[in-house]
């Protein structure tokens, strides 16, 4: 999954990216709204974590500009006030969920959790033939053997086996596991796909990560 954060405050952006990181997420941000505003139209992202008090364009800018564009994404507004009024005002403006700070990064990471799972089943895990993905635990399992995986590697994971059974592209794993600094002429997926392939295939007959070859990749076992 892959997120941004507007966030005009230094600190408070890079515990956020560093938190969000930890957490299994690509994280792009950017210190002002006209930045943020920019990056939301360029970019496919699963959610967006918003300050209000913005330089360049306040974060009520930024979302109904958004809206009114016809952007779906989540937006997660992460504030100071904490007035009803401005409550009122971000979600009307469009926003999905409303943070006031100080907050425990705890909390917000359930908060993104939901925002995340609108619009798809409620789920905590994704099951691919024996393979099982515990997404609160960020524990994977194949025919009973627990499986060690980086956080990077778990994402990737996560994302091939929530679109399982579909060809997923590179294009599409660079939009959502990576962040801005992904280098498009790397083969950083095709090693990381490489990596999956070592620990959750290899010790098994049934091989579940299928290559297709100049489109992409399906989570899934052959028929």
């Amino acid at each position: 999954m892959r997120i941004l954060v507007v966030e005009d405050e230094r600190a408070l952006r890079s515990f956020l990216e560093r938190g969000l990181r930890e957490a299994g997420y690509a994280v792009d941000a950017a210190a002002d709204g006209a930045i943020g505003l920019r990056l939301a139209r360029a970019h496919a992202y699963d959610a967006l974590i918003l300050d209000l008090m913005l330089p360049e364009r306040e974060g009520l800018e930024v979302v109904g500009a958004l809206r009114r564009e016809g952007h779906s994404v989540p937006v997660l507004i992460l504030t100071a006030r904490d007035e009803l009024e401005d409550r009122i005002q971000g979600l009307d403006a469009g926003a999905d969920d409303y943070v006031v700070k100080p907050f425990e990064f705890a909390e917000l990471l359930a908060r993104l959790r939901a925002l995340l799972r609108r619009g798809t089943p409620a789920t905590t895990s994704l099951e691919v033939g024996d393979l099982c993905i515990d997404l609160a635990a960020h524990k994977v399992v194949r025919a009973g053997r627990t499986i060690e995986l980086t956080g990077r590697e778990f994402a990737l994971l996560e994302y091939l086996a929530r679109h399982a059974g579909q060809i997923v592209t590179r294009t599409m794993i660079a939009e959502h596991v990576w962040d801005t600094r992904y280098d498009t002429f790397s083969n950083v997926i095709d090693v990381y796909i490489r990596y999956l392939r070592r620990k959750i295939d290899d010790p098994h007959p049934t091989k579940l990560i299928q290559t297709r070859r100049g489109v992409g990749y399906v989570l899934g076992a052959e028929t």
